[in-house]
């Protein structure tokens, strides 16, 4: 099977049926599971839509998709998207794009707990962990993807046709359960990253910009957050910087009064606020202080998450797996009870799953507030549910082994940081 994904990719380039769809993916577009997006490519201007329902053989219900033309580099693609409503919980429904035909589950409409697939950089020509995850997705191991930025390195080399073959790759998973996806410092593809822009559909923000987006899901609120529009504030200037800063403190406001109905706030960004790998200008210097504590005018994202009790963040950046301590401006708590009622958020960096590079080596003394280190290629799986989050990594190098796994309980009504506001 793996030999057919790789050959399908290297045959993408070739687009023998130009008006044929393909990178077909699927995304949340809303806290509402009776929703789903449908995102697809065609290089040539087609217009499409979506034929769906619960009977194979009798598609009843159509999508009529958005079709958005962009030119990277002289090339033009056609970004098809649809949203299929009326959705039934836990219902297997079909659908059918042209002659492409797929299949997905829905979840309940309101699920206690389900699981997560999450890792940040993974690259086409170094996929380490892209059999393993997709074999996984396919005996429904878990219910959705997160990818944390640092996507196909890169979605605009050789013109886009990198990250063409690279969602054809991930297209029989990615077409099953949901991608979604938060940008790294590889998607700026020096276009203010038109690439990530066209190609991946989330949650509206109300701003017309995918960078940044929240969720609903059972018992998890997820907030997708840009430490990139701090790493090239330089390009772009500060203004979405503020932007999205403004939106993230009103968003977990709203959030944080909603615990009652949904009891987690998560977080996902690319760059991480806390690292021990030899890499110190990402870990030790200017580049972490400037997402996390700010820089000149510009705030940094610690303190709100402080503010508003965020639960858990997720994190890339660094090729490695690093698990930390619940920790507040560098202050930790590391007892045996550490992740009961944390008293701070507790972070996990996993951007092991495709690529290594030398500074992905760890200090040799790690920071006290890091309690987990591993540099095994591999990818994390979450199981959430009202008042537990369970992380299991596994390892590529070590035959799909687990090399961490650590659960935070907390009871209901908890929330953390409390006492340091």
């Amino acid at each position: 099977m793996w030999l057919k994904l790789i050959v399908l990719g290297l045959l993408g380039h070739h687009h023998v049926k130009a008006a044929s769809p393909d990178q077909v993916h699927l995304a949340f577009v809303s806290s509402d599971t009776s929703q789903m997006g449908v995102i697809w490519n065609t290089y040539v201007d087609a217009r499409q839509s979506v034929k769906y329902g619960t009977d194979q053989g009798n598609l009843n219900m159509n999508s009529v998709d958005q079709q958005i033309p962009w030119v990277y580099n002289g090339t033009t693609r056609y970004s098809h998207r649809a949203i299929l409503n009326g959705l039934e919980p836990e219902t297997t429904y079909y659908y059918q794009i042209e002659d492409r035909k797929f299949s997905f589950k829905t979840m309940s409409k309101n699920p206690s707990s389900y699981k997560v697939c999450i890792f940040g950089d993974l690259g086409y020509w170094h996929g380490n962990s892209t059999e393993s995850i997709i074999r996984k997705g396919l005996n429904g191991e878990y219910d959705w993807i997160l990818h944390l930025g640092d996507i196909s390195y890169d979605l605009h080399t050789n013109n886009g046709q990198n990250g063409d073959d690279f969602l054809n790759q991930l297209e029989p998973i990615i077409s099953r359960v949901p991608y979604m996806v938060i940008a790294g410092n590889h998607e700026d593809d020096g276009a203010n990253f038109t690439n990530y822009q066209k190609r991946f559909l989330v949650p509206d923000n109300g701003f017309q910009d995918n960078q940044f987006y929240s969720f609903d899901l059972g018992p998890v609120h997820w907030v997708g957050v840009s430490t990139e529009n701090y790493g090239f504030y330089y390009a772009y200037g500060q203004e979405p910087v503020f932007t999205q800063y403004n939106w993230l403190k009103n968003d977990l406001d709203k959030a944080n009064k909603n615990r009652a109905n949904v009891p987690w706030i998560f977080s996902f960004q690319h760059r991480p606020f806390y690292c021990s790998n030899v890499n110190s200008y990402e870990c030790q210097s200017f580049e972490n202080r400037l997402v996390r504590t700010g820089w000149l005018d510009m705030p940094g994202l610690e303190s709100l998450f402080l503010q508003y009790g965020m639960d858990m963040g997720f994190w890339g950046h660094e090729h490695s797996y690093e698990r930390f301590y619940p920790v507040a401006d560098r202050k930790y708590w590391n007892g045996s009870d550490a992740y009961h009622n944390p008293k701070a958020p507790v972070y996990v960096l996993t951007g092991s799953a495709g690529c290594h590079s030398p500074d992905a080596e760890f200090t040799d003394q790690p920071w006290p507030w890091s309690a987990a280190r591993n540099n095994d290629y591999g990818y994390s799986i979450v199981t959430v549910s009202s008042t537990s989050m369970r992380l299991v990594q596994i390892s590529i190098d070590k035959n799909e082994n687990t090399v961490d796994d650590f659960t935070i309980t907390k009871d209901p009504g908890h929330v953390n940081s409390e006492e340091l506001r």
